[in-house]
């Protein structure tokens, strides 16, 4: 029976990139033979080489690719002999990739893009869904994110720790389950399957950030350095892969951020309410980013038929960044607002008064982030051919993901005598601001002369926010193959087993000291001196703006805590509802407790597939065929609050609200030693079982020609986040003020509104999609390259979706709420009032049914559908130094139905699926030439819709980009070699608006990157 094998050329090129090829236990098989035959071929320097058909060819271990070109084809190669729709990424070496990271490395690919995060690729998007729909392994192990989320942040994997990559737009049956957009298979190096005995890598590059000097305080110098070592020892039955990869870079942009529109007011009199934007940021930030990335591997094979293999991965990113500059609250429904101008029924400009009620401010902010991230996979592989015809593989993994994100903020505000022994906030504030769209806004402040005074400005509040996360997977698998002699349809047959376990503990805790829109008495402000303060000016495009403080956040808190600075806490608040131990006034932040938590998830997976080499109407055709089970067992820890009201018999009025013991009501103790009686700890458990057929056949049309089809079930599981129970209630904030000319109370609203969330559930299941894949691929035969068109269809069957319903009955589901609530009184200034005995005044407010948000999953999915072209070629028929021009490139068009809506520009409008752009494009025209090499690369992407983290993350619309990158390189000798390298060279920015581009969003600006460097092989 004829067997579809590569052509002559093809295992020339794939012998040249054998040192790429990991022997993973999940490889293909088709290609380990090609490997192992070419690499045999190549090693006979003096003999001839015989083709499939027995004819000789001579010369073939002379063929010689490299650098870039040698990338391309080792890509096209492993593409051309996948058994599933996929595309790859090779590098020559360890070290090879000229990315920043693995998420910039695959923005190459056909059909994915990148969402920008600090200016660099971090998140990706594959054919039009965003990064949660995205499953990942390393060396074919499940990997867990830092992103507290699905979501794997690529920027982790440096890329000169990864010697090869597959995105799987298709499954099979023993790929694990978890890709509806696809799955991205990330590989380390395998020593034995270098060519060489021992191979040494140095890869060292500066790096400036031409923006940074824009920034005051920020780094505009970096570096990157990388070291890797492969060798074979005792009769190449040992072989040992070592490398470290070091990132150190300056965090360096310069930023507008809007923010939503969640207030309404009738603006211009003609008795319908116009939606306001709650305000927005004018920011510097700079900082540093740190990584650090380790990789180990030992292959041992004792006899030929058995293979040990043990490799470990650790990546540490630390960041530090600040943000420095204004932060404008224009008071919602409450400011007084003069000329307003709108964009159909949304304000976006006018001038914005504050009054009695509004809390118009502009803060001046010194933010200060940390996070410290850390991912490492650690795995043992064993590979045992039993028999002729038997193969089994056991694997034994562990990936770990650990985030701690620490949140700080040190805003000040103006007064009107810094000096004075009791200092008075400054309310005489005026706003006047005109949005431009995807431009930067015309702004206005009636302070702004005050921003860089001394005798004014004040340090009001203080507070620290950690988000701690960690996430934990172990898993085992067991897989078994069994090859035909004689078969007429099948060439082997596959089963195997999966079982993981997973656990995901997330953390909250809290620190606020002060106010953040007035002077607080009780945690009064403070004063500042000359050497805690510089002076900032805005530079560039953003010079227009008024200059203001930069406060070095030590000085300022040694001096404002000079017992020490208190640490944050995950606590009750003394004036949580509950808490038996407090005075029953003070903060309530028991959401510190309620956000906390874990998740597990249980899976057991098992498959059998059946891989197909025969002959259809003389055509070769391959594939596979199989059916995937997954049964899943997850689970959420919660705080049920099951606390009683009290009755009194003779009234009827609640007189007291305690926790029921009858109800499992027990005294749950904070890290401060606040004690709760309301709640009752409870696991809530989910489980499910699902089936997954898959599908795939490639047709050998002739010896350049193939067409593919795929079809499969799928599914993505929800953000192991979300499937946190964290049920939370929340009244609305009422301010009451005594006029001081009438002596009557004012409150700020006449009633305060009860609302509340579940939008994490431990119930919510899987998005489902059914695909089909078609593609056509013609490789070309005279010369190096492939053109490839491919046509993709998901039909998504439900979606995670957030409802809410406004009003909500609270009471009649089962919730313990207030029927009114106790406020404080204060002074028009914000500073308390007494009672004639002591006591703070106060007042009663009534409360009332708001919106209770929930997730589900719904029964509104639709289709994703679209096609996809690439081209590569490498013009060698070309004269002399022109031979070695190539180019590469693909488009992508995608269309969806699926719709989504948002309110954050106001009215509810529909939006495009996160993550999807209709067209995206990459392009690389590269060029060799003896020593010297040189390319330029350009991705585009159509507009968006993503996430926007301001005061709370924000989906929203994002402006079409083009990222242009350039790369050049000489040769000095066999060994030594220098880089010169340009990323974002056009300074591109990230720009986004709120449904209509009249309603800003962001206007990011991030510099561009250049590096120079040496590299050194030997």
């Amino acid at each position: 029976m004829k067997r579809f094998k590569p052509n002559l050329i093809t295992a020339a090129l794939l012998a040249s990139c054998s040192t790429l090829i990991a022997g993973g236990a999940f490889a293909q098989q088709s290609i380990e033979e090609v490997t192992r035959t070419s690499t045999e071929q190549t090693q006979r320097a003096d003999k001839p080489v015989e083709n499939e058909q027995g004819e000789n060819a001579q010369g073939l271990e002379r063929i010689e690719v490299r650098g870039f070109a040698t990338s391309l084809i080792q890509s096209l190669n492993q593409k051309r002999f996948s058994d599933t729709v996929s595309e790859q990424i090779s590098a020559d070496d360890l070290g090879g990739l000229p990315d920043v990271s693995m998420a910039d490395a695959l923005t190459r690919l056909p059909g994915i893009s990148a969402v920008r995060t600090g200016g660099q690729a971090a998140e990706i998007n594959i054919r039009g869904m965003s990064g949660d729909f995205v499953f990942s392994t390393l060396n074919g192990r499940e990997q867990v994110s830092t992103s507290g989320s699905r979501s794997i942040e690529f920027d982790q994997y440096p890329s000169e720790l990864i010697s090869s990559a597959a995105v799987y737009k298709s499954p099979k049956a023993s790929l694990i389950e978890g890709g509806v957009a696809g799955s991205v298979e990330l590989q380390t190096a395998s020593p034995l399957s270098n060519d060489k005995q021992h191979t040494f890598n140095v890869n060292a590059r500066g790096m400036f950030n031409d923006r940074a000097g824009e920034v005051s305080d920020a780094e505009e110098f970096g570096h990157r350095l990388s070291l890797s070592y492969q060798g074979k020892y005792l009769d190449d039955t040992l072989g040992v892969a070592l490398g470290y990869a070091r990132l150190f870079q300056p965090s360096v942009s310069t930023q507008f951020v809007g923010l939503a529109y969640n207030a309404t007011k009738d603006v211009n009199n003609d008795g319908d309410d116009e939606f306001l934007s709650e305000g927005f940021e004018l920011q510097h930030k700079g900082g540093e980013e740190t990584r650090d990335g380790y990789m180990a591997a030992i292959e041992w094979t004792p006899v030929d038929t058995f293979t040990l293999t043990a490799d470990a991965f650790l990546s540490k990113f630390d960041s530090e960044e600040f943000a420095r500059g204004f932060r404008v609250k224009l008071g919602g429904a409450s400011a007084a607002v003069a000329n307003p101008i709108l964009n159909d029924n949304a304000v976006i400009g006018g001038t914005f008064n504050r009054t009695s009620q509004s809390f118009t401010r502009v803060e001046l902010v010194n933010d200060d982030n940390q996070d410290y991230d850390q991912v490492s996979s650690f795995g043992i592989n064993a590979d045992w051919q039993a028999t002729d015809n038997l193969t089994l593989a056991f694997d034994v993994s562990q990936s770990i993901a650990k985030s701690d994100f620490r949140n700080g903020l040190l805003w000040a505000l103006v007064g009107e005598d810094a000096n004075a022994d009791l200092p008075v906030f400054d309310s005489d504030i005026s706003i006047s601001y005109l949005l431009h769209g995807l431009d930067l806004p015309d702004v206005g402040f009636s302070q702004a002369e005050a921003f860089t005074d001394l005798d004014r400005v004040m340090v009001t509040k203080y507070g620290i926010y950690p988000y701690e996360n960690e996430d934990e997977l172990n898993a085992y698998r067991f897989d078994m193959t069994y090859e035909f002699d004689d078969n007429a349809f099948l060439s082997s047959i596959e089963f195997g087993a999966r079982y993981s376990d997973r656990e995901y503990s997330n953390d909250r805790s809290v620190f606020e000291y002060g106010s953040d829109s007035s002077f607080s008495a009780s945690q009064p402000p403070l004063r500042l001196t000359d050497d805690m303060v510089e002076v900032v000016d805005w530079e560039g495009d953003f010079s227009y703006l008024p200059s203001y403080l930069s406060i070095d956040l030590n000085s300022a808190l040694n001096a404002w805590f000079p017992a020490g600075i208190p640490q944050p806490v995950k606590t009750w608040g003394t004036g949580s509802p509950g808490v038996i131990n407090g005075p029953g006034e003070g903060p309530n932040t028991s959401w510190t407790m309620l956000e906390s938590g874990k998740v597990y998830e249980k899976v057991q997976a098992a498959y059998i597939m059946a891989n197909i080499d025969t002959e259809l109407f003389g055509v070769p055709v391959t594939g596979n065929v199989g059916v995937r089970m997954v049964d899943t067992e997850q689970s959420s820890t919660v705080l049920q609050d099951v606390s009683e009201d009290i009755i009194d018999p003779e009234t009827g009025e609640v007189i007291d609200t305690r926790g029921n013991p009858e109800n499992g009501a027990q005294y749950i103790t904070d890290d401060a030693g606040l004690v709760n009686d309301f709640y009752r700890p409870a696991l809530l458990t989910d489980k499910y079982r699902d089936y997954l057929p898959s599908i795939n056949l490639n047709f050998k049309l002739t010896d350049s020609d193939q067409l593919r089809f795929a079809a499969a079930k799928v599914l993505g599981r929800a953000p192991i986040n979300r499937l946190f129970a964290n049920a939370t209630l929340r009244v609305e904030d009422v301010q009451a003020f005594r006029d001081q000319d009438t002596g009557e109370i004012v409150l700020s609203k006449p009633t305060a509104i009860i609302s509340g969330s579940a939008t994490n559930s431990p119930y919510l299941r899987p998005f489902y999609a059914d695909q089909y894949d078609i593609s056509y691929e013609k490789y070309f035969e005279d010369t190096d390259g492939a053109f490839i068109a491919a046509l993709f269809y998901k039909d998504i069957k439900s979606f995670i979706n957030t409802f809410k319903e406004d009003p909500f009955d609270f009471t009649g589901n089962g919730f313990t709420i207030p029927t009114e609530i106790t406020v404080l009184v204060t002074d028009e200034e914000g500073e308390p009032l007494f009672n004639d005995d002591g006591s703070r005044l106060s007042v009663q407010v009534p409360t009332e049914n708001g919106g209770y948000e929930t997730a589900v999953n719904n029964d509104k999915g639709g289709y994703i559908r679209g096609a996809e072209l690439s081209y590569t070629q490498i013009y060698s028929f070309l004269p002399d130094l022109w031979s070695g021009l190539g180019m590469s490139a693909s488009y992508s068009y995608t269309e969806s139905e699926i719709q989504t809506q948002t309110t954050l520009g106001g009215a509810s409008v529909e939006q495009t699926l996160p993550g999807l752009s209709e067209n995206v494009v990459a392009a690389t025209l590269f060029w060799e030439y003896e020593d010297f090499e040189t390319r330029l690369s350009v991705r585009w992407r159509d507009a968006f819709v993503s996430k926007q983290v301001a005061v709370n993350e924000q989906v929203v619309n994002f402006d079409s980009e083009t990222v242009i990158d350039y790369q050049a390189s000489y040769n000095i000798n066999e060994n030594l070699g220098m880089l010169f390298q340009v990323n974002n060279l056009t300074d591109e920015p990230t720009k986004s608006y709120f449904g209509s581009e009249a309603q800003t969003g962001t206007i990011q600006y991030f510099g561009r990157q250049i590096f120079l460097g040496v590299t050194y092989s030997l």
